[in-house]
């Protein structure tokens, strides 16, 4: 792991001097991951994984507009690192799913944006810390000094740290700890203790055999045995005990754990919509407008973020100026059903909404020469012409 470390960070330049960052707010700038281990909670990580697997297919690319259109560079190494490999040991989907899993659980997310000396981009690698301060040189330049879990500590420009947030309120840097969430975790957590301590209790003790006679240790367990191999195993299939007055056996009627559906579905429903997920797409059994939901109040407000994110740090001003930015997208219309991709794609080609590259780009099918090209179907015709028609009228 150290020859990782020394790698990643070996052209890393610390601040000469640096102090704890001012905010604006009372609350220190100081990151630590919550304590509740909400990440050892079935139900949570249920919901978390459905959230990161779908938001990891988001596409990051890099993306130039003009007036006129837009267009990704030819042979980016941006793209080939948001897209494909963004560093040495995961690929584009690992780093999204890292990042929005970091996000869920402690509200806050973190990668490192490693650079060449000419400043363009090497790699992006997701960082997972014990603690975070953020610190100010004298020129009110912000870093942000890592700790991790092998006691190294790092500091980094915050220009050049991705950072997402969520529940962004009380602190002027940083998301708000997941504490709201502790009481229905805890719920889960005695709920779960108390179903396996009940179906434990029950497969231990079937009941109690009480002798008459004083008996020595060993004698005893050597009765016991042979009263559980006679009568109590499978091979007594007429299910009746024979005793005599040296011995008698009460058996114990023990209830099984009874699970309350109700106050489990309760827990989840909490959970889930802390979250921002339904039962059905964690249990991926949903409609198209389920779907719909889920992405516009989930998936769309992750990427909008990730993209604003990754603009700024990645481009200054006078480059943004000239229209680069990063944009991570996923059509919806891939999670549609076929039928519903093909009434869409018949009703928006012949109004010349869709290329042909577009339209077989929705049903994941490979473009075709001069696909770009957009067809228009004949009983349409241009606005303005259509008014020149009718005042010749």
């Amino acid at each position: 792991m150290a020859g990782i470390f020394d790698r990643l960070f070996k052209r890393t330049k610390e601040p000469v001097k640096a102090e704890r960052a001012e905010l604006l707010s009372t609350s220190t700038a100081t990151f630590t991951p919550w304590s509740g281990d909400a990440y050892s909670n079935d139900i949570y990580r249920a919901a978390v994984d459905a959230i990161a697997r779908n938001a990891a297919k988001l596409k990051g690319s890099h993306v130039i507009t003009y007036a006129d259109r837009k267009e990704q560079p030819k042979n980016s190494k941006t793209n080939r690192l948001l897209q494909v490999q963004p560093n040495p040991y995961m690929s584009a989907f690992d780093m999204l799913y890292k990042m929005v899993t970091h996000y869920f659980l402690y509200n806050n997310a973190f990668a490192y944006l490693q650079k060449d000396e000419r400043g363009q981009l090497e790699g992006i690698y997701p960082l997972r810390a014990l603690h975070v301060d953020f610190l100010a040189d004298p020129n009110n330049e912000l870093y942000c000094k890592f700790l991790f879990a092998n006691s190294r500590e790092v500091i980094l420009p915050y220009v050049d740290i991705i950072h997402l947030r969520r529940n962004f309120n009380n602190n002027d840097l940083l998301g708000d700890p997941n504490t709201a969430l502790s009481p229905a975790l805890e719920l889960a957590h005695t709920q779960n203790e108390g179903y396996m301590n009940g179906i434990k209790s029950s497969a231990n003790i079937r009941g109690i055999l009480k002798f008459t006679n004083i008996m020595a240790p060993e004698k005893l367990k050597e009765e016991k045995e042979r009263f559980i191999n006679d009568y109590l195993s499978i091979a007594n299939d007429g299910g009746i005990v024979a005793t005599d007055q040296k011995m008698e056996y009460v058996p114990i009627d023990i209830k099984p754990a009874v699970i309350d559906d109700k106050q489990i579905q309760a827990i989840s429903k909490k959970i889930y919509d802390y979250l921002g997920i339904s039962e059905n797409i964690v249990n991926s059994n949903y409609t198209e407008d389920q779907w719909a939901a889920f992405y516009e109040s989930t998936l769309e407000p992750i990427a909008v973020q990730m993209s604003l994110e990754f603009t700024r740090k990645l481009f200054n001003e006078r480059e943004q100026a000239f229209g680069n930015s990063i944009i991570f997208e996923s059509g919806r219309l891939q999670f549609s059903s076929n039928k519903t991709k093909i009434r869409l794609i018949a009703q928006l080609v012949p109004y010349g909404l869709l290329t042909i590259n577009q339209a077989l780009e929705i049903l994941n099918l490979p473009g075709v020469e001069d696909g770009d090209k957009r067809l228009q179907t004949l009983n349409v015709v241009d606005a303005l012409k259509a008014n020149e028609y009718q005042l010749k009228e």
